[in-house]
């Protein structure tokens, strides 16, 4: 067997004369000479360190070598993505961002009503919060589907904290300057994770953990509007799927056979509408504007029959957002209250929120910028707290309606937000006959087909603990909580991550005939083993969490290739080879592990022989002095030239 060295230019290694004459001698006889990194000052490898942590984007390689005037209008796109995609903008598109703002609108009334009840608020605070923030987040949000408002997670913790000191009905306006505190304290923590480029938080919602998410998130959505569909009176608030069922049978007594009956009709309906425009694409606008045809129905048949049985929104009073900016509360004892309150719903809701668009934004195929929508939805909040508005985000249930009925940009926040200001000036009383069933049927039918168990399945063929972090999430949302449903999922994904990098992968390689490669021998059954050497592949970076681990892995390996040998009578091995391709960094206590690996397998008179280690990680071993160790033999460019040049050291020493 002939194994042929690579052959490759050596122009950027700087050597002494004694290193250059070695290095003569190295190329005379096929080895190539492993270099150094270009050399940088510590600044410097820390400024690269941080940009790459903070800046993987590169945002400002757009600015490079542009006019004045050009840095301007980038920076105006950069900051505000309205100037980005506004000039762009259509009339087809306006077409499709109409339907589906009008359609959220027919939601965002009632969704507001609801919410801003569950945080014990005013119900007019809701609806409030449905028009200014929308407005906010359309000029400086980045994902196309996200429609703004009130949820259901950040409203319930809201209403619940704050109600353990302060009761509404005892101190109305101190409840109020409380809750508009706790907004504007949300979207301060907000804008500033974003403003400090901390988007990559996130990073730890993989699309496994959002699977789980949706799907459990769109089960409980479902069985909450079992309330409108059934019209039920008295409803739990939680939101756990014991309770919400519990919740349904215990109060059979309250069921109406109307209410059902227009339910379930309307249901179907949309539920047809829906599978028409998904086997004929051409047909998506019957789908969509279902919804908003639905709302005009069902409001007309209750209005006519004028029956008591059947749960409608009820009045409301007239009149745009009051400011606030004299009601937050910045002194006496609840202040502490209030900032809790903040920080808990601003991480909750800005969680729902990237989690929702990004969800909505990997279906379409297009990027949300974590840090921008930080930006957004924090501003916006702080926004809403000066115009009577309670904290706000990217709503579940309205983003997946504002899907189906084929937004195209946010400018279906903008449509959204105009119905509701037409809405708030002259046309309340119009909605006092509005069903909530008509509410409850939209609903379902916008989030049933975000559960997706095919994507599931594929999660287990292919990773089974993806597949563990989906199940975490979507049972944590069922039985815990919407966030702590999250929190167990990346929890589950930060666990996968430790154990690959505590228990990373290694392999014993083998030659493949014909070729300079060298694969594994579990892997390649055309691989064969090279006789007195043993080849050993790491897959992860040397840290010290997995240190310890590949020097007993390591030895392990070695002792399981001599059990082979004694057994199949062969030669015995002199040399292990570790390939570092695969290891991207190293620490000092992996370092350490190299040196006492070599002098462990020295007592045993084996050589440790590396082969290609990257640049940072051929730096720090240059500066530890740990390669004088090895020699000039004991460090290799490749495990092809390390086996040629050590078989013809022994030949020559025979």
């Amino acid at each position: 067997m002939t194994l042929n060295s690579i052959k490759v230019e050596d122009s950027s290694c700087n050597a002494t004369e004694t290193e250059a004459a070695t290095s003569s001698s190295m190329q005379s006889s096929g080895v190539h000479k492993v270099c150094l990194p270009p050399y940088r000052t510590t600044f410097q490898k820390l400024r690269q360190r941080l940009s790459e942590i903070f800046f993987p984007d590169d945002p400002l390689h757009k600015f490079k070598n542009q006019t004045g005037l050009r840095k301007f209008v980038l920076g105006l796109q950069f900051f505000f993505p309205v100037f980005e995609w506004g000039p762009l903008y259509s009339f087809k598109l306006l077409r499709s961002d109409v339907i589906s703002g009008l359609t959220i609108a027919s939601l965002a009334i009632p969704q507001g009503i609801s919410y801003a009840k569950l945080a014990n608020l005013p119900p007019i605070i809701g609806l409030y919060s449905s028009f200014v923030p929308p407005l906010i987040y359309s000029i400086l949000g980045s994902s196309r589907h996200l429609a703004v408002g009130p949820v259901s997670i950040a409203s319930l913790v809201m209403g619940t904290m704050l109600s353990q000191a302060v009761s509404y009905s005892q101190e109305p306006i101190l409840y109020l300057q409380l809750a508009f505190t706790a907004t504007l304290f949300a979207g301060l923590l907000q804008a500033s994770l974003g403003f400090f480029r901390l988007g990559f938080i996130i990073d730890f919602l993989s699309k496994a953990t959002l699977l789980g998410f949706m799907a459990g998130a769109a089960v409980i959505v479902s069985l909450q509007q079992l309330k409108g569909l059934l019209g039920i009176s008295h409803f739990t608030n939680q939101m756990q799927i014991v309770p919400v069922l519990s919740s349904v049978f215990t109060h059979k007594d309250e069921w109406s056979w109307q209410t059902i009956v227009m339910g379930v009709s309307f249901l179907i309906f949309l539920l047809a509408t829906r599978q028409i425009s998904t086997r004929k694409p051409k047909l998506f606008w019957i789908s969509a504007a279902a919804p908003l045809v639905s709302v005009i129905l069902s409001t007309i048949i209750v209005f006519l029959l004028k029956s008591k049985t059947i749960q409608t929104i009820g009045h409301l009073p007239k009149g745009i957002n009051p400011p606030s900016l004299n009601m937050l509360h910045f002194s006496g004892p609840h202040l502490a209250l209030a900032i809790k309150t903040g920080i808990i719903t601003g991480v909750l809701s800005l969680t729902e929120g990237i989690a929702v668009g990004r969800t909505f934004a990997a279906m379409q195929n297009y990027q949300v910028d974590g840090n921008k929508e930080m930006i957004a939805i924090g501003l916006m909040n702080m926004a809403g707290s000066c115009a009577s508005c309670f904290v706000t985000t990217g709503s579940f249930s309205r983003s997946a309606v504002n899907y189906n009925a084929g937004a195209k940009t946010v400018v279906s926040n903008i449509i959204m937000a105009a119905t509701v200001l037409i809405t708030l000036l002259f046309l309340m009383p119009l909605f006092h006959y509005t069903p909530n069933l008509i509410l409850a049927a939209i609903i379902i039918t916008a989030v049933i087909g975000l559960i997706d168990y095919q994507a599931a399945f594929r999660l287990w063929k292919v990773d089974k603990l993806d597949f563990v972090a989906c199940l975490s999430s979507f049972f944590g949302v069922l039985f815990i909580s919407v966030p702590l449903g999250l929190a167990i999922a990346v929890g589950v994904s930060v666990f996968k991550i430790l154990l690959h990098v505590t228990r990373p992968n290694t392999n014993v390689l083998g030659y493949i005939p014909g070729t300079q490669s060298f694969q594994s021998l579990s892997r390649y059954s055309a691989a064969v083993r090279i006789p007195s050497f043993l080849i050993i592949a790491v897959e992860a970076p040397f840290y010290f969490a997995n240190s310890t681990y590949l020097q007993e892995r390591t030895l392990r390996w070695i002792r399981e290739e001599e059990e082979r040998i004694e057994v199949k009578k062969e030669t015995a091995i002199k040399c292990v080879i570790l390939d570092m391709t695969a290891v991207t960094a190293i620490d000092t206590s992996g370092i350490d592990t190299i040196c006492e690996l070599r002098r462990i397998l020295e007592k045993r008179s084996l050589k440790l022989v590396l082969a290609n280690p990257v640049g940072n990680v051929m730096e720090k071993l240059h500066n530890s002095h740990a390669l004088e160790a090895f020699g000039l033999d004991g460090l290799y460019l490749t495990v092809s030239e390390a086996v040629a040049d050590i078989s013809s050291s022994w030949k020559a020493e025979a």
